[in-house]
């Protein structure tokens, strides 16, 4: 065993909520005070350097990467914290250079910061992993020498590890129901907790919101005096459809808003990432940008249009194979019911095919029915699946909620084998179709090359 599987491996042996459920999200069982005395051992790193601070329900993985590439086009050094990975644990923490749009740490960085945490954790019993990650994370982009860092929340925002930063400004993303059992069952709730990452007097961008989350969150913002943008109400877009062959792209074209002499009305963005709901998330970008263009003067027009259009963010919308002589292979990180209900939105807006084979897995803690009652009208085929996680459902549990549906499904036993009979049956201008999860979803992209080159048909 190499020393970077052993550094993650020691990572592991640490108490991980994103495979063992909290049964309670309340302070009284997690130490929301843990990291920063963490931290403040470590020199406060996080207070080396500015940042932007997303939390949210849906996109904010995606506005965090919108944010961070239009950032590095204008010729910055930008720190990227997004969870969870979807092939590689690095993914979680990049350091984005003009010369270096991937950035991943590399595994060497890793192990040595492991290596110089480990004394400190032995400090602190019940930490997490979250809280150790994080603080690697910090603690590389301050000795990165950044020009400035995206952070996304892990889970919720008032209790995450990540809520020490005084940032910039505070993003809130599109709210909706999803981790109930931790941040509550109403949006009311919800808001209450995504809301809780809006510090004092710092500027907070909100997505469009339904009433019942805004109210909160506009609550939130007027106790402790932090001016709030929301998308909808301050700024005004419209979108735009770009035709292409299998699937559209997107271009967002700014109406108005508060700054007019930073994006001019009717300046226009072409989206790299398909979807109708990512030219909502581009406006909250955009937005969340504006706040911090007096500290970077190199951010402009040209250097956002060349970060939008060139973003990419693997398992939102991610087409892996389309042609005339071939099925489409599109997967989708979708996994609750309002990021499937956008995924349909998607499929009957953005794409064309003429049958659609669904490969579907999902945590057994996930609203499933919800998803499936979605997704299964628009489906030809329905193939279940599992993946190698604690909190998955089974393959056969899932196909009893297809058939309670009046569809029937395909039972496998691993994601290669649900991609595997997918390219089976499909034919060139089919579309084969993999969410649920974000662990399937990395799952297929950890077999695809392999799986591609070995189908008989296509590759």
């Amino acid at each position: 065993m190499d020393a970077y599987q052993r550094a993650l491996d020691y990572l592991y042996g640490f108490i991980n909520f994103e495979q063992k459920v909290l049964d309670r999200y309340q302070a009284s069982k997690i130490d929301a005070d843990r990291p920063r005395r963490l931290l403040a051992l470590l020199g406060s790193p996080q207070d080396r350097y500015p940042t932007i601070h997303i939390a949210g329900t849906k996109g904010k993985g995606s506005v965090a990467a919108m944010c961070a590439t239009s950032l590095r086009a204008a010729g910055l050094r930008v720190g990227l914290y997004t969870s969870p990975h979807l092939r590689d644990f690095r993914e979680r923490i990049r350091v984005l250079t003009p010369d270096d749009p991937d950035g991943l740490i590399p595994e060497e960085s890793f192990i040595t910061y492991i290596d110089l945490l480990r004394p400190y954790i032995e400090q602190f019993p019940g930490i997490t992993w979250f809280e150790i990650v994080t603080s690697m994370a910090f603690l590389y982009f301050a000795d990165s020498n950044l020009d400035v860092a995206v952070i996304e929340v892990g889970l919720g925002g008032r209790l995450d590890a990540t809520n020490v930063l005084m940032p910039e400004v505070s993003v809130i993303t599109s709210l909706s129901l999803d981790h109930t059992q931790l941040l509550g069952d109403t949006l009311s709730q919800i808001a209450f907790e995504k809301g809780g990452i809006i510090k004092p007097g710092v500027p907070v961008v909100s997505a469009p919101q339904k009433p019942e989350a805004l109210d909160k969150l506009l609550e939130i913002s007027a106790e402790r005096d932090a001016p709030i943008t929301v998308i909808g109400r301050d700024w005004h877009y419209e979108s735009i459809h770009e035709q292409a062959n299998q699937h559209d792209r997107r271009r967002l074209t700014i109406l108005d808003g508060p700054d007019p002499g930073f994006i001019p009305s009717g300046t226009q963005f072409t989206i790299g990432l398909a979807g109708g709901h990512q030219v909502e998330n581009a406006a909250v970008a955009l937005a969340a940008l504006e706040k911090v263009h007096g500290r970077f003067p190199e951010l402009n027009v040209l250097a956002m249009q060349t970060g939008l259009a060139a973003v990419h963010w693997d398992g939102r919308l991610q087409v892996l194979q389309e042609g005339s002589d071939r099925p489409t292979v599109l997967l989708d990180s979708a996994h609750n019911d309002d990021s499937a209900m956008r995924l349909v939105a998607a499929l009957k807006e953005d794409f064309r095919y003429r049958r659609l084979i669904l490969i579907f897995g999902a945590p057994a803690d996930k609203n499933v029915a919800g998803m499936l009652s979605r997704l299964t009208p628009l489906a030809d085929e329905i193939i279940t699946t599992t993946s190698n996680h604690p909190r998955s459902a089974t393959p056969g549990q899932l196909a009893d909620m297809v058939r309670a549906l009046d569809h029937d499904a395909l039972i496998t036993h691993s994601v290669a084998e649900a991609v595997t009979v997918a390219l089976d049956i499909a034919g060139p201008e089919d579309m084969i179709l993999a969410t649920g999860s974000i662990i399937v979803v990395g799952d297929l992209l950890n077999h695809w090359e392999t799986l591609q080159s070995k189908h008989k048909t296509y590759g």
